[in-house]
C-alpha cells in the first residue's frame, strides 16, 4: 500500500546560476571533440590522405591513417573524461560521463583495431594472404609497433570486461583493477605514432597538438587522479567514528577529520573510499553521502552487495581512511527549477535523502518518491524532514512489476508515466533526481521523459557499475 505524507504548501523562486556555468562548460566540451576531430581530419587530408586514395594499397594505408589520427584523438579525449577534472566533472557529472565514456571508447577501440588492420593489409600491398608475416614483420621491426600491440590489447581487454555482460558475472574490486589498465593501454598505444606517424613528422602544428595534447591528458591524470586525492586525504585525515547498522542489509559509516568545512562537498555526492583495516584496501568503492555535510562529520550508507560492501558492517572506529573526490552531479548544483522530485529505490535512495535534507526548498517544494522491497531505511529521518523541512514523501513498498518497469504492481494497468504522474502530478515543473539500480533508473528516466520532463531537468546517479 502506498504511504504519503503531506506538508504544508508554499511556493518560492530562485536563481540558478551553476547550471548556466555548468551548461556553458559542456557547450565548450562539446565544441573542442569535434574541432578536435575536424582538425586531424584536415590534416589527413592536407598530408596527402585524399590524393593516395586513387590505388588500392594507396587507400588502405590512407584511410589506415585516418582511423588511427581518431582513435588517438578519441583515446585522449577519453583520459581527459577519466581524469576528473574538476570542471568538466562538475560541469558534466557521472551520469553523463559514464554514457559518454562507453561510446567514445568503443568507437576508439573500433578504430584503433581498423587502423591496425588496414595499415598492415596496405603494408601488405593489398595481398590479405599476406597479412600475417607483414603484422609479425611490422610489431617486431616497426619503431613503437610492439608498444602499440600491447597497448591495444590491454585497451581491448578494458572494453571486453566493461560489456554489461562481463560486468554482471565479475566483482566490482576485480573490474576497477582491470579498468586500471585503459591508463597503460593509451600509454603504450600513441607513441609510436607520435615517433614515426606521418601526420606528426611533416607538420609541426600537428606535432605541437598532439604532444601538448599528450602531456596535458597525462599530466590531468597524474595531478587530478593522483595528486589531488593524495592531498585531500593528508589534508582532512578521514577516519572512522562509529558504524550503525541501518535494516536490510544497510550499514551506515560516520566519519570525521580535519578541515572538514573546507572540503567543499554537496549533498548528493559521492567519494572513492578505500578503508585501511581490511583486505583489498587498494580497491576503492564508490559510496554516496547519506547525509548532508555539515562541515563537522561525513556520512556514507552501505548496502552488502559486493565483497568490501559486505565488510563494512566490520569496520572499526578509528580506522583511517583513503579518498578520492567528491565527484558526482547528483546536487544542488544541477538544479534549475525551484520545485523538485527525488526518486529512489533500494540503498539508491541514500544520496537523495542526503539531498532532502541539504537542499534549499519551501515547505511543498521537494517531493521524494521512495520504492523499496522489504523494509525501508531512514523511515524516521524521512519523517523529521516531513514535519522541519516540509518535504512530501511517496513509500512505495513491494518489487518492481517488471524489468522495463520502474513501478510496483500496485500501478495496475497505468503506463510507467501515468503511474509517475499519479505520484507527483506536476512532475513536469520539477527538476527530477533518479537514484538506483541501472535498469530500475533507465526505466524512471523514460517515465519522467514521458510526462513531460526536459531531458535537462533530470539528474541521474546510477546505483550499479
Amino acid at each position: 500500500m502506498t504511504a504519503v505524507i503531506e506538508p504544508r504548501v508554499s511556493v518560492a523562486t530562485a536563481a540558478y546560476p551553476h547550471a548556466r556555468v555548468d551548461a556553458i562548460i559542456r557547450t565548450i566540451g562539446t565544441v573542442f571533440l569535434w574541432a578536435s576531430l575536424v582538425l586531424v581530419g584536415y590534416w589527413w587530408a592536407a598530408g596527402g590522405g585524399i590524393a593516395d586514395l586513387t590505388s588500392w594499397e594507396g587507400a588502405l594505408n590512407s584511410i589506415g591513417r585516418l582511423t588511427g589520427l581518431v582513435a588517438s584523438d578519441l583515446l585522449l579525449i577519453q583520459v581527459l573524461l577519466i581524469a576528473r577534472i574538476p570542471p568538466l566533472e562538475r560541469a558534466f557529472g557521472q551520469d553523463r560521463v559514464v554514457r559518454m565514456h562507453r561510446l567514445i571508447g568503443l568507437t576508439s577501440i573500433n578504430l584503433l583495431v581498423a587502423h591496425i588492420v588496414l595499415n598492415t593489409w596496405g603494408y601488405a600491398g593489398g595481398r590479405l594472404l599476406a597479412w600475417p608475416a607483414t603484422l609479425w614483420d611490422l610489431t617486431w621491426n616497426y619503431p613503437g609497433m610492439l608498444l602499440a600491440v600491447a597497448g591495444a590489447a590491454c585497451l581491448g581487454m578494458v572494453v571486453v570486461t566493461s560489456l554489461r555482460a562481463a560486468r554482471r558475472r565479475m566483482r566490482y574490486e576485480s573490474w576497477h583493477l582491470l579498468h586500471l589498465y585503459a591508463y597503460l593501454g593509451v600509454g603504450l598505444a600513441l607513441p609510436h605514432q607520435l615517433w614515426t606517424g606521418q601526420e606528426f613528422l611533416n607538420s609541426a602544428a600537428a606535432t605541437v597538438y598532439w604532444w601538448t595534447f599528450w602531456a596535458v591528458a597525462a599530466g590531468s591524470v597524474l595531478v587530478f587522479r593522483v595528486g589531488l586525492p593524495l592531498w585531500r586525504t593528508w589534508r582532512h585525515r578521514l577516519r572512522v567514528t562509529s558504524v550503525v547498522p541501518e535494516g536490510d542489509g544497510v550499514t551506515s559509516v560516520y566519519l570525521t577529520g580535519h578541515r572538514m568545512s573546507a572540503m567543499n562537498v554537496e549533498s548528493g555526492q559521492f567519494f572513492v573510499w578505500r578503508f585501511m583495516d581490511r583486505d583489498g584496501w587498494t580497491r576503492g568503492n564508490p559510496y554516496s553521502l547519506s547525509a548532508a555535510p555539515d562541515g563537522r562529520s561525513l556520512r556514507i550508507s552501505v548496502k552488502a552487495l559486493g565483497d568490501n560492501s559486505a565488510r563494512t558492517s566490520s569496520i572499526k572506529p578509528g580506522t583511517t581512511v583513503l579518498v578520492e573526490g567528491p565527484y558526482g552531479r547528483l546536487s544542488p548544483r544541477a538544479r534549475t527549477r525551484d520545485k523538485v522530485a527525488f526518486i529512489g529505490a533500494g540503498v539508491g535512495i541514500a544520496p537523495l535523502r542526503a539531498l532532502a535534507e541539504g537542499m534549499e526548498y519551501q515547505p511543498g517544494e521537494a517531493v521524494l518518491v521512495y520504492r523499496y522491497s522489504d523494509e525501508p531505511i531512514f523511515e524516521r529521518e524521512f519523517g523529521v524532514l516531513v514535519q522541519e523541512r516540509g518535504l512530501r514523501c511517496v513509500f512505495l513498498p513491494g518489487k518492481r512489476r517488471g524489468s522495463e518497469s520502474w513501478a510496483t504492481a500496485e500501478a495496475g494497468a497505468m503506463s510507467d508515466s501515468e503511474a509517475l504522474r499519479r505520484v507527483i502530478p506536476d512532475v513536469a515543473d520539477r527538476d527530477v533526481y533518479i537514484c538506483g539500480p541501472e535498469g530500475w533508473t533507465d526505466a524512471a528516466r523514460r517515465a519522467a521523459l514521458d510526462s513531460g520532463v526536459a531531458d535537462e531537468q533530470i539528474h541521474i546517479e546510477t546505483f550499479g557499475w
